[in-house]
């Protein structure tokens, strides 16, 4: 029981490989990270999203379907800002979305493949999450420096 507590605490989680911590980044047009944040490998990813967008005002928010919830998306309308996130497959009620500006999602994708380059970010080598953040926001702040 222990054991659990302390994986929670240093976001440590299960997947199909084994422990993994995922990585959440905001970044802007030019694909400089804004904030990070990190849950343990099993938790869902919109869990997560209402912290992201703290500050964010007058703006497009590109997403992937798994934040294809009504809540979230009246949040962010909420905030003056345009969802730009594709429906699921299931959807009832189809979705209108600019498929021009969702094409820069791409941008995120660049900036998670820049930051893996470093191999203490992808294999996770540190034991405490705080030296991991540390670490993550270090490569952040040499993304900004490229």
């Amino acid at each position: 029981m222990c054991w659990v507590w302390i994986t929670k605490k240093q976001a440590l989680g299960r997947s199909c490989g084994g422990f993994a911590t995922k990585i959440y980044a905001k970044v802007n047009a030019l694909g400089n990270p804004l904030k990070f944040d990190f849950t343990p490998g099993q938790k869902s990813d919109i869990s997560v999203a209402t912290k992201l967008l703290e500050k964010v005002s007058k703006a497009y928010v590109v997403c992937d379907r798994e934040y294809d919830f009504d809540n979230f998306i009246e949040q962010i309308e909420s905030l003056c800002c345009t969802p730009v996130i594709p429906g699921r497959r299931n959807r009832k009620v189809k979705i209108n979305y600019d498929t021009h500006i969702y094409k820069e999602r791409n941008i995120v994708e660049c900036f998670f493949s820049k930051i893996k380059y470093f191999r203490r970010i992808f294999s996770r080598f540190e034991k405490s999450l705080l030296s991991f953040k540390a670490f993550v926001c270090f490569v952040g702040s040499l993304v900004w420096l490229r």
